[in-house]
């Protein structure tokens, strides 16, 4: 039986099925806006801080208002995670804060001028349990889909996620669990739903920012704590590579690439809570 899953809008809590948002939100009509998911660990909003800096950054970035405060949003977080009771350590959940521009602009992709206005954006959470999961799966490079280096929108975790569901229903009909995505200049910029860190002659590293991989913050962490560097991976993966698939909700060892054979790398769980500790 599928576990409900909360949701909050408009000062209203309830199941995120029976909720309702108007039509004509530029998030739901263009996915028009940005999300952050929060690992909920502990009974407490993991990372949250940095969560909200890049959600702040990519509203910027959108030419977006600012969202909600952080004192606001903590009050509401505490208060999602009690009511998911998901405020013990045995249990883990993944928060989603969202973000939208709201109904205000009217039809079409044009946007008014002047400065945005925070009280037409729309604000909206949703949490349910989550199952962490650090089992090795199998990836292939989408042919389909590649990241753009020169997009403002790979800069941002935006509601529009058409891309990666697109990569992830290629690889899957090649029998594989996860996509890696190739940038526009031909390599390897991060996994469908999550940043790609690689094990080559001894030392982590991860692809640059200008790659066009998304700005994670497990990534962010994992270069905090100087356990990775950046540096372009080149447009495949070698025989002798370990990779990760990382973000806020896991960490996956991957075992083969483009049915490839990997060694996995043996302590994904090990290296992702290090990251979330720091």
């Amino acid at each position: 039986m599928t576990a409900t899953i909360l949701g909050w809008h408009n000062g209203e809590w309830g199941s995120a099925d029976d909720l309702r948002m108007p039509l004509t939100d530029r998030g739901l009509q263009l996915a028009d806006g940005l999300f952050e998911t929060v690992l909920v660990q502990n009974g407490n909003a993991q990372l949250l801080s940095e969560h909200l800096q890049r959600w702040r950054r990519g509203a910027s970035l959108l030419g977006m208002a600012a969202p909600p405060a952080r004192p606001w949003l903590e009050q509401l977080t505490d208060e999602a995670i009690s009511r998911a009771g998901l405020n013990t350590a045995a249990t883990a959940g993944a928060m989603r804060l969202n973000w939208s521009r709201g109904s205000s602009a009217g039809r079409g992709i044009g946007l008014a001028t002047g400065d945005p206005d925070p009280t037409q954006h729309r604000f909206w959470l949703t949490l349910q349990p989550h199952q962490l999961n650090f089992e090795p799966a199998q990836a292939w490079i989408s042919v389909q889909e590649q990241r753009n280096v020169n997009s403002v929108l790979s800069r941002c975790k935006t509601l529009a996620y058409g891309q990666a569901i697109q990569a992830r229903r290629e690889v899957q009909a090649r029998g594989a669990e996860l996509a890696l995505l190739r940038n526009t200049t031909g390599d390897l910029c991060c996994g469908d739903s999550s940043n790609l860190l690689v094990k080559r002659q001894g030392a982590w590293i991860t692809p640059p920012l200008s790659s066009g991989c998304l700005p994670g913050v497990m990534r962010a962490k994992a270069l905090e704590q100087r356990l990775i560097k950046e540096t372009t991976i080149g447009p495949e993966l070698r025989a002798n590579d370990q990779a990760l698939l990382i973000n806020s909700l896991g960490c996956i060892s991957l075992n083969s690439v483009n049915g490839m054979d990997l060694d996995p790398y043996p302590e994904p769980e090990q290296l992702w809570q290090q990251l979330l500790d720091g």
